[in-house]
């Protein structure tokens, strides 16, 4: 037994031996290659400034890295970016230390203490590598300048000697300052976005100045593979690295023990790609066509930021209302049917990836989330989003695809297995619940301007910026309506008009030779007719018969010029009868700066939605001039803009858009509703003395909205969301009466027409004159042309 435990102690003595010796191989080898290399680094020491094949560095020594056009509200917020890649370069001073710290840590923890190139970190990388089953890299940040600016991704040995060459040749030219903050504007990190401040926008919608010690530990590791290492896309895999990074921060003396505990605990959010702003897209666009108009492609590369007019806070609040309005009136539609069908295994195994694969072709279109049905009933649909979520819709949120789930229905449109549809959230019953939808076909605008200056406070263009880049607040020509009639009242004041003239609002009747093509029989939008009318009150109605026998009194030849003052196009309003129902054609932008002119007093302003342009260094390129209000710029008397904005407030109180006083608790509001033919066009116009908004809603191609639909019920609504913020923080100012505006029983007059002058009402010889109510006969070749 002696002799068996001796002979295996000499075993296990010769077994050791050999591992020794093995390592000792393993170290010597180590020792050989890093001498080596040593060597090498020695050598391009001496080359490295004489080198002739060395790339020339001047575009470090006078780096001016691709800067994107940065699009801001007027406290600074980003609205939205345009160039290839997504930088915000900031100097060094202002990148955060624990960003630097973090980035040191993991990529080169002695850059202030070599010279481009760690040599001990040269051998224990090759150490590192000849030991063990890993490699291990060497790089220092230098060295990284280098390969990103001028060298190939290949691994080489030639590659990496012109690496360190150009390292040595680098630290000889700029401070170490200078080169990590090349380094951390440079850099790729994922998602379009170059260097650590854009990063930190992308992954956690914050600038870089705010990251906690947890989220630079998350940016720091983005370099070495930026898919990888991604926390959007590979969160485990991110974290991973993230938390040896922390680790690395503390060994180094970066942070405590408290902030490494502390950092390890955090949960970080990321910022999803569907949380990138999306409600100011149309207007950041018009923003960049100005801009490229003076700068050209420069305008993508060199860093320009242009600040806008309008406020972050109310763009958002304007778009979600035109969507909540569009999404309102989608809701009373006809279910037109899912958006496809798909095959769903049976296998819950390869469920979630045919789902994904599925709704990878149907986006998400910012609250309407695109879902795949996994089961269906007349009661209940259960579905899938693309997170993984499963949800169930029962109840109320059922009701707008009745037609979908019934078992009589078109199998075309059913709701079965495997259909994609849209669900979104919404208050049923004061609670949020899921709701079945679809994609809107009708399209919206919205615009708001301050009436004092024409800065330009909140504009949507549509209801999905990458579903139709149209813009339906500058380019789309429609028929106003009723909301165009004030115009017309307006020039009737300086026809002696007043608010007491009194016009019957009876029937009429033009012959095809009266109006030059076919007969016109108008109604009021209700179908009836109220007699003899003051006009305050015919405006408040919206009476249409009124609103024609005004404009023939006074004459369609002087309406026509008399709005041009408003800034609309004459060849646009042709001089008939019909421009009394706003038969002509305008853009929300447009109705916006008429309005204004009611708002301000009688001044015509122009829409102005760039308020300055800076470089990237944050020097003054331009600055918008501050819009002045005076006489050269009055286009009607104030008292004229008074008595229509008196006009106006009875509409908002009594009439057609009662319920913006009623729910905005406030007397000075003032606007009117508009609803054209056929309820193909629903708008609503309105101000208060510092904001005018503008609300339009209907088809591209223009069809009914349905016979229910007015301006009254689809615009307004959007109207009174943004008003109630916009005006949150406004006290009530009702205009004062101007000299030359007298009250007389309630009401006001021009002082030169209080007494036998001006229009006390159409008379009946007048009215005469006027053409008569058709006959039967007549009645049946009659086409309705116009409502109110």
């Amino acid at each position: 037994m002696s002799e068996a435990k001796s002979s295996e102690s000499a075993s296990r003595d010769g077994a050791r031996r050999k591992h020794w010796a093995v390592r000792a191989a393993f170290w010597l080898l180590g020792l050989g290659a890093a001498a080596g290399l040593a060597g090498l680094l020695i050598l391009g020491m001496v080359l490295a400034l004489a080198s002739p094949n060395l790339p020339d560095i001047s575009g470090l020594t006078d780096y001016r890295p691709k800067l994107p056009l940065r699009v801001l509200s007027a406290e600074g917020v980003l609205l939205a970016e345009f160039g290839e890649e997504r930088r915000n370069y900031l100097p060094i001073r202002e990148i955060p230390k624990v960003m630097q710290e973090a980035v040191l840590a993991i990529e080169d923890a002695r850059f202030y203490q070599h010279g481009g190139v760690d040599y001990l970190g040269v051998i224990r990388a090759g150490l590192a590598n000849v030991g063990e089953a890993r490699s291990q890299g060497a790089s220092t940040i230098t060295m990284q300048v280098a390969r990103n600016f001028y060298l190939s991704t290949e691994k080489t040995l030639t590659r990496k000697v012109y690496e360190i060459l150009l390292a040595l040749k680098i630290e000889n030219a700029l401070s170490k300052e200078q080169i990590l903050e090349i380094y951390m504007n440079q850099i790729f990190l994922g998602h379009r976005a170059y260097g650590f401040a854009a990063a930190s926008e992308v992954y956690f919608g914050k600038p870089l100045k705010q990251v906690t010690v947890a989220e630079a530990a998350m940016l720091a590791g983005l370099p070495k593979a930026p898919s990888a290492y991604n926390p959007i896309n590979n969160p485990r895999r991110a974290t991973v690295r993230q938390r040896y990074i922390i680790d690395r921060m503390l060994e180094n003396g970066y942070i405590t023990a408290e902030q490494h505990a502390s950092a390890k605990a955090q949960v970080l959010r990321y910022r999803q790609l569907s949380e990138a702003p999306s409600n100011a897209q149309y207007v950041a666009e018009a923003a960049r066509q100005l801009i490229h108009g003076q700068y050209g492609d420069e305008t993508y590369t060199r860093g320009l930021n242009v600040y806008l007019t309008l406020r972050a806070d109310e763009q958002t609040v304007a778009y979600k209302a035109l969507r909540r309005g569009i999404m309102d009136f989608e809701r009373r539609q006809v279910y037109r049917g899912p958006e496809a069908y798909v095959d769903l295994p049976a296998e819950q195994k390869d469920l979630d990836a045919r789902i994904a694969e599925a709704l990878s072709d149907h986006p998400d279109n910012d609250d309407l989330q695109a879902a795949v049905v996994l089961e269906a009933d007349p009661k209940k649909v259960t579905a899938a989003l693309l997170n993984g979520e499963t949800i169930t819709i029962v109840g109320e949120g059922l009701k707008p695809a009745t037609s979908g789930l019934s078992e009589k229905g078109n199998p075309k449109t059913r709701i079965r297995r495997g259909a994609v549809i849209r669900v979104i959230k919404a208050v049923v019953k004061g609670k949020d619940e899921w709701t079945v939808t679809q994609l809107p076909e009708v399209e919206g605008a919205f615009v708001a301007m301050d009436p004092r200056n024409g800065k330009l406070r909140a504009m949507v263009g549509g209801f999905d910026f990458n579903k139709n880049k149209f813009n339906h607040v500058t380019q789309a020509w429609r028929q106003p309506g009723s909301s165009f009639k004030p115009f017309i009242y307006s020039a009737a004041l300086e026809k002696g008009f007043t608010p007491s003239t009194v016009v019957n609002d009876a029937p009429l009747f033009f012959d095809a030779t009266t109006t030059g093509s076919q007969p016109w029989e108008p109604k009021n939008y209700d179908g009836t007719f109220d007699g003899p009318l003051p006009l305050r009150r015919a405006l408040a109605k919206s009476k249409n018969m009124v609103s024609i026998r005004v404009l023939q009194s006074i004459g369609v030849d002087y309406a026509q010029q008399w709005i041009t003052r408003f800034g609309f196009d004459a060849d646009k309003h042709p001089a008939y009868l019909t421009m009394a129902l706003g038969a002509g054609s305008v853009t929300p932008m447009q109705m916006t700066q008429g309005y204004a002119v009611f708002a301000n007093g009688g001044h015509l302003v122009t829409p102005q939605l760039i308020s300055k342009l800076t470089d990237n260094k944050g020097k003054l390129l331009y600055q918008a001039p501050e819009p002045v209000v005076n006489e050269g710029n009055r286009v009607i008397d104030e008292r004229n803009a008074f008595m229509m904005t008196s006009l106006l407030q009875e509409v908002t109180r009594s009439g057609t858009a009662a319920k913006a006083q009623a729910t905005l608790k406030r007397p000075d509001i003032y606007g009117k509703t508009g609803t054209t033919n056929d309820s193909m066009d629903a708008w609503f116009a309105g101000y208060q003395e510092e904001v005018v908004a503008v609300v339009w809603i209907g088809y591209d191609q223009p069809r009914k909205l349905g016979d229910r639909e007015t301006g009254g019920g689809l615009s307004l609504p959007v109207w009174i969301e943004y008003m109630g913020f916009a005006l949150r923080n406004t006290a009530v100012s009702e205009p004062s009466a101007p000299e030359g505006i007298v009250n007389l029983n309630g009401e006001w007059y021009f002082d030169e027409f209080t007494g036998h002058t001006g229009v006390k009402a159409l008379t009946p010889a007048e009215d005469s004159k006027l053409p008569q109510p058709a006959t039967e006969a007549e009645k049946k070749s009659i086409l309705d042309l116009f409502k109110r």
